[in-house]
């Protein structure tokens, strides 16, 4: 049980310097403490006692890491979206706190997290059901694209009523499991058969099938919904999980070639694509009269103009003007909010925590005992690390703006609850681990 008390002074550390951060907007920007601060409080705690009391109850030899570092930056986004409220009340007369509704779907995500924990005795039992998951997630992917309207540009939302959700989000979850059990049947033909080319091993016409059809999938997601982000984690996480299962650098060559020609094709052809490969080569257009007549954004220039002014240690928080980049300051560009007010160190400490939470993940690859875990817990671990890239590399100008939600930090219900489902999945995974390791060498397991 030393994990779980471990876990469980790391939760109390993650909840006090939530709460201290949310203290410090109220002070900053209102000169006293937020008057929610004790439901706040309350509800974090809540949120991070379930969460340690399902993982001890269903999970007790899992990662003591892994749900922390959730809850830490479920709680940091919980903070900069109340510091965005204030700040967009005050510019947007019409503008409508998000915070509540971000802890309400916190609170759904935890649960769902526990939930699966309950449920979910053992991760094997996924891979009988790999086809038809892989098929729900074809039919979720390409759903959007039936629904009317746009969103900033890109289909990527479900309407049903009055409620609406981003199913791409699920949907990585859903296709790492498919591949994890196609990979764990087939990875021998993969990985042993084709012809060596300038010292490089080819797969086999027959075997470049799959990655083929994801490739035209992809391209179909970029096309039809103009969603830049899928398309890039869909494809890049087929392409990690063959390197993974084949550890041949000829699938990477065949799936970095495939994107870059799709990425060429697609973004000459489709005005949205083109405009956002615009847009990142030239961020400054908008700010001329020429730029702001072609109606371009100017939303990642002012996001360079708030890291550079932000430099090492930040404005403080609450200090800054996040709100000037408009919505999307709670979106993806809740990174700048980051860089403005907590500067490089801030940003650098939540990168830091993504790539913590990617290590503990596949550090669960490296230490499960069956194919398809190993497979499973790298996928997400993977599927994670891709997003961060794509939604982190186009805000600082590194890649083109793909309109992805930042993982636990920014606003949206089907991200979080989403995540909070992949952490569910690498806990269980990891639980099965640890049972094997404790199982084989008792001292050694007590000792780590």
């Amino acid at each position: 049980m030393r994990r779980r008390r471990h876990e469980a002074l790391l939760l109390l550390f993650t909840v006090a310097l939530a709460v201290f951060g949310h203290a410090s907007v109220g002070l900053a920007m209102g000169g006293r403490l937020p008057t929610g601060i004790a439901q706040f409080t309350a509800s974090l705690v809540l949120l991070a006692g379930v969460g340690h009391l399902a993982v001890r109850r269903f999970a007790p030899y899992a990662d003591p890491l892994i749900l922390p570092l959730a809850t830490l930056l479920t709680g940091l986004g919980l903070v900069l979206l109340h510091r965005l409220d204030i700040s967009y009340a005050e510019k947007f007369r019409n503008s409508e706190p998000t915070a509540g509704g971000q802890l309400v779907w916190s609170v759904i995500g935890v649960a769902c997290c526990a939930g699966v924990l309950a449920l979910l005795r053992d991760h094997r039992r996924l891979q009988r059901y790999v086809y038809l998951t892989m098929a729900v997630a074809l039919v979720l992917l390409m759903a959007p694209a039936f629904f009317p309207g746009d969103t900033y540009g890109a289909k990527r939302w479900i309407y049903l009523g009055g409620m609406s959700f981003q199913p791409g989000e699920f949907v990585k979850i859903m296709i790492a499991v498919f591949f994890a059990g196609y990979l764990t049947l087939n990875r021998d033909a993969l990985a042993l058969t084709g012809r060596r080319v300038l010292g490089v091993r080819l797969p086999p016409g027959r075997q470049l099938g799959p990655i083929l059809t994801v490739w035209v999938i992809s391209l179909l997601v970029l096309v039809f919904e103009r969603d830049l982000g899928t398309s890039l984690i869909f494809f890049g996480l087929f392409v990690v999980m063959l390197y993974a299962a084949t550890r041949r650098t000829a699938w990477v060559v065949c799936g970095v070639t495939l994107a870059a020609v799709g990425a060429f094709v697609v973004g000459s052809l489709q005005p949205h694509v083109h405009g956002r490969v615009q847009a990142w080569l030239d961020p400054f257009a908008a700010l001329t009269p020429e730029g702001r007549a072609a109606g371009a954004s100017d939303q990642l220039a002012q996001a360079l103009f708030g890291f550079g002014s932000g430099g090492l240690t930040g404005t403080g928080l609450g200090l800054g003007h996040p709100e000037l980049i408009g919505f999307a300051g709670r979106s993806d560009f809740i990174l700048t909010t980051v860089g403005e007010e907590l500067g490089l160190t801030g940003v650098m400490a939540v990168l830091l925590l993504y790539a913590l939470l990617v290590q503990r993940g596949l550090r669960t690859a490296v230490l499960a005992r069956d194919p398809f875990g190993k497979l499973l817990a790298a996928g997400l671990s993977a599927a994670l690390m891709l997003q961060v890239f794509v939604v982190a590399g186009g805000v600082l100008g590194l890649i083109p703006l793909t309109g992805k939600a930042l993982p636990f930090l920014a606003k949206g219900g089907s991200s979080l609850v989403a995540n909070w489902l992949l952490v569910a999945l690498l806990l269980r995974i990891s639980d099965s681990a640890g049972r094997h390791r404790e199982a084989a060498d008792p001292p050694a397991a007590a000792a780590s």
